[in-house]
């Protein structure tokens, strides 16, 4: 099959590949396959070691995975190898409290019996997704891996991208993806600035066995120093998402296990039973900051290398898998059409689908933090009521649900439907 790599029109060498992928975490693999399926050839380049991607151990860090994300891993090839691993999220309690406080009786409670989609979304646990995607990776033609490979230059012209690499070589490319991180190496060569803060919080995630079964209830707890998420694993185990103003969050991961789960269990009760730690434990400042562009000549940014949000609604992996469905929504149209995948023209297609989307996911993220990490008893009885009002409106109950669903908007293909 002609991917378009190799020899062109009148004999003339065309680039090495048609995509150069920078960047082999969740959202540059997707990328990867998502491309591949549509008949590009893709080299994916990554700085890890290919053994430490292949390390099978449960490390804590698992992701709330939207049902619209769910359908684009169906269409990758990747759910049969994740539907046993996967819990649903048939529903999601969110309430509004203090430490040492009883149950709060106003709250949202989302039930997944009132989508007919089914269930709102999925936990998955990175090692689980992980080894899906590095297994179809492999399995997929078209694809060129190249691990423990960075990128030190970047250039543009006329018929592509070259990248250099740190062993003095060069990587020709119709079009370069950054999909390296929230301090993208890609946007940076690619004069692409950044704006955002941090927020005086950092989170605290681990993962617990429970003694009592969970029902696939998840549950966000606000509480004045930051929000508190605790997501249903497989079994009787839940995902921790703990946000806590930074010097006590450094404090308390300075502590023994012991330790730690005795400032966690007060924080959410005892619905759970006894509760033990089941993986490592993690920390990591939060901060918002979005690219101030998507793209640049012959470049793209999808995942955090174009936004990175706070965790409080659980979207960020979620909106970087949306900016891979879109990429290759807008690249497969544009090479049927017999466009030049890298140029201005297409790429502002997907810098305006996905910009509008992003920014407003940023801002309403920090809004709710802002709004809910205080002790305000003016803003806590405002927003107690405001949830109070939404649970009481069925239709606009539904909305949110299905926003956080993934459900409403312009889905792109991958996104829209099973298309397997």
């Amino acid at each position: 099959m002609d991917n378009g790599a190799g020899r062109g029109i009148f004999g003339r060498m065309s680039n090495d590949t048609n995509i150069a992928i920078v960047g082999g975490g969740l959202a540059g693999g997707a990328t990867a396959l998502a491309l591949a399926r549509a008949g590009l050839s893709v080299t994916l380049l990554d700085a890890a070691p290919r053994a430490v991607l292949d390390d099978p151990a449960f490390d804590g860090r698992s992701y709330a995975m939207a049902l619209a994300s769910t359908r684009l891993l169906r269409n990758l090839g990747l759910w049969d190898a994740l539907e046993a691993h996967a819990q649903p999220m048939q529903e999601i309690k969110v309430t509004d409290g203090r430490v040492g406080d009883a149950a709060v009786a106003l709250g949202l409670h989302f039930d997944a019996a009132e989508l007919e989609e089914g269930p709102m979304g999925y936990m998955i646990e990175d090692r689980h997704l992980r080894r899906a995607m590095l297994d179809r990776l492999d399995a997929t033609p078209g694809i060129t891996i190249r691990n423990e490979t960075r990128v030190t230059g970047q250039s543009v012209g006329d018929s592509g991208a070259t990248l250099t690499l740190a062993d003095g070589t060069t990587l020709s490319a119709d079009l370069v993806v950054g999909a390296d991180g929230r301090q993208s190496g890609t946007a940076q060569r690619a004069g692409i600035g950044r704006t955002g803060w941090d927020y005086p919080q950092t989170a605290l995630v681990c993962a617990i066995a429970h003694e009592r079964p969970h029902h696939g209830v998840a549950h966000q707890l606000f509480l004045p120093s930051g929000p508190l998420a605790i997501l249903p694993l497989t079994g009787n185990r839940s995902s921790i998402v703990w946000s806590e103003r930074r010097g006590l969050a450094e404090e308390i991961d300075r502590l023994s296990d012991a330790e730690y789960l005795s400032v966690l269990r007060p924080r959410f009760g005892d619905f759970l039973g006894e509760i033990s730690l089941a993986g490592a434990r993690y920390t990591y400042p939060l901060n918002l900051t979005l690219a101030q562009s998507f793209t640049a000549p012959r470049v793209a940014l999808v995942g955090d290398a174009a936004h990175g949000i706070h965790p409080i609604a659980g979207q960020g992996l979620n909106a970087g898998l949306r900016d891979v469905a879109a990429l290759a929504h807008v690249l497969t149209a544009a090479r049927r059409r017999g466009e030049a995948i890298g140029s201005d023209a297409v790429l502002d297609r997907y810098a305006r689908w996905r910009r509008f989307d992003t920014a407003a996911l940023g801002m309403a993220t920090d809004l709710f933090n802002r709004l809910f990490s205080n002790d305000s008893a003016l803003l806590r009885t405002a927003r107690d009521l405001g949830m109070m009002a939404v649970n009481r409106l069925p239709s606009l109950r539904r909305g949110f649900m299905r926003e956080a669903a993934g459900l409403n908007g312009d889905l792109p293909d991958l996104m829209a439907r099973d298309m397997t």
